[in-house]
């Protein structure tokens, strides 16, 4: 019962007017940041803690809260209609929100988009509200050897991600591997691959090659036949922009799982939104009845990560607000923000300041409300962008991605990164290598080594670290399975097709 006062009192916070308007301008920023590409949640709130120095701590924090799962709900924007992911934890999206645009559709998968939000982000403010602490406490059991389980299990997910070929799917998750070896070591401190240039010391940014492979592969794409390429026609009336009775009953199992898994993936610290979103996906295109609708316009393929990337944004809030532990980039910037408004967070954060912890959480309540009435009016006006023609389309396409690319730290290379991977985007598409897995890899690439290389550390060398520590044990086990699941599955269908060929 403490827990329901405690809200109670939480939205008489949130609701007083100052915080009120505060938490709308925070969540409107949010979605205008999340369209634009590269800009992301963390520069968006690392840049809005100067304008907060005058507001009191509550207001400013729920401001910056606002703008971080704000920016959750646009990133689906530009991934559905052009192709180009709005932030990282949005590349999932693009893969069949794209193709439901090509097909008419994209009315439908923005509507979709924003839903799948509301509804995961309302469930992590729940899950937020109800099990924080003992949450907190799990994710305290989560060491280098549990943190390697966990990402090699998600570097496994490269088999539901290969589409027809896995041999060409594994060769691209590799490629991300590669490139992900880039820069400076985060052991030793030596320079790795980087052939002298000063700019690759810190890898190549996620942002241009996610950029380069999705965005501008697909201008080049178009650009041989751009004569023959015409953009569909969206029916814009209120009626046709919302899904119908099918494409509920396909995704609210997807919904359901995505949120679970988007908020548990959420609260492990350094995990964040976009291993939920590669997660979701590739765990309901291994669950799914026909994987091979996926990549060709599934609402799954829009549902599943939209809802796990927002639900990692309530997860990330866990083990800042109960033990201080930012769980992603975005809410490390966040506990920057706490302890310039003189905040500590931490176990004691709940009974030193109830009003702030009570009045941020029940201040994100409202805030996906205020999302949901701000997005469903605006997928008329951002549908509408279809209507463009390629000519036009094309090069603003080209300018946002690069104004984008180079705003992320303001460096010029990045731009020639995102063009240089346009260009084996390109390629890709043409041999039909799928480009995901190379982003999977690009992702996990750094935290499967790390944590790799922690654990040896720990264990003297000893690999049975990760058979020995029981929460390791079982991830370790589902990774293989996950292996063995393409192999199961081709077994079975050649059995079954014998038999229908025998009782022909």
């Amino acid at each position: 019962m403490d827990i329901y006062a405690s809200l109670l009192h939480g939205f008489q916070v949130a609701l007083s007017p100052q915080n009120l308007l505060f938490c709308l301008i925070g969540v409107t920023l949010g979605t205008l940041i999340g369209v634009l590409p590269g800009i992301g949640p963390t520069t968006g709130v690392a840049i809005l803690i100067p304008v907060t120095f005058g507001l009191n701590a509550t207001t400013a924090v729920i401001t910056m809260a606002g703008v971080y799962y704000g920016a959750m709900y646009g990133g689906s924007t530009t991934s559905i209609l052009i192709n180009v992911p709005g932030e990282s934890a949005s590349v999932m999206t693009t893969l069949d929100g794209y193709q439901m645009a090509k097909q008419g559709r994209a009315g439908v998968a923005l509507g979709m988009a924003a839903i799948s939000s509301f509804i995961a982000g309302t469930f992590a403010i729940v899950m937020l509200s109800l099990i924080a602490p003992p949450l907190a406490n799990f994710a305290l059991a989560f060491g280098p050897p549990e943190y390697f389980a966990l990402t090699f299990m998600g570097l496994t997910m490269v088999t539901s991600l290969s589409g027809e070929s896995l041999l060409k799917g594994i060769m691209s998750g590799v490629f991300g591997l590669i490139i992900a070896c880039v820069g400076v070591d985060a052991i030793s401190g030596a320079e790795r691959f980087t052939l002298g240039n000063i700019y690759l010391l810190d890898g190549f940014g996620f942002i241009g090659v996610a950029v380069g492979l999705f965005a501008v592969a697909e201008v080049f794409v178009n650009l041989e036949k751009a004569e023959e390429q015409v953009f569909v026609k969206t029916e814009l009336k209120l009626k046709s922009l919302f899904p119908n009775r099918q494409d509920w009953k396909d995704s609210l199992l997807p919904i359901g799982r995505s949120s679970l898994l988007g908020f548990f993936v959420g609260v492990l610290p350094g995990a964040g939104a976009t291993i939920a979103s590669f997660m979701a996906y590739a765990l309901e295109k291994k669950l799914s009845r026909h994987p091979e609708k996926f990549g060709t316009g599934a609402i799954e393929g829009v549902a599943a990560p939209e809802g796990a990337n927002n639900a990692a944004a309530g997860g990330a809030m866990v083990p800042l607000l109960t033990l201080g532990i930012p769980g992603s980039g975005t809410t490390a910037v966040l506990l920057g923000a706490f302890l310039i408004h003189g905040l500590k967070p931490g176990p004691l954060l709940f009974q030193s300041s109830p009003d702030f912890v009570w009045g941020v959480i029940a201040s994100m309540y409202i805030g996906n409300v205020l999302l949901l009435i701000l997005n469903l009016p605006l997928v008329g006006l951002w549908a509408s962008l279809l209507r463009v023609p390629y000519t036009i389309l094309m090069p603003l396409i080209v300018t946002i991605s690069a104004v984008g690319v180079f705003a992320t730290d303001n460096n010029i290379f990045d731009m020639w990164v995102m063009f240089g991977f346009g260009v084996i985007g390109y390629l890709m598409r043409k041999l039909e290598f799928p480009a995901a897995p190379a982003v999977l890899g690009l992702v996990l690439g750094p935290l499967v080594e790390r944590s790799l290389r922690q654990s040896l550390t720990i264990s003297h060398g000893d690999l049975s670290i990760f058979v020995t520590r029981p929460i390791s044990a079982v991830l370790i086990a589902f990774a293989f399975l996950s292996l063995l699941a393409p192999v199961v599955r081709a077994v079975w269908q050649t059995s079954r097709e014998r038999r229908g060929e025998a009782h022909s």
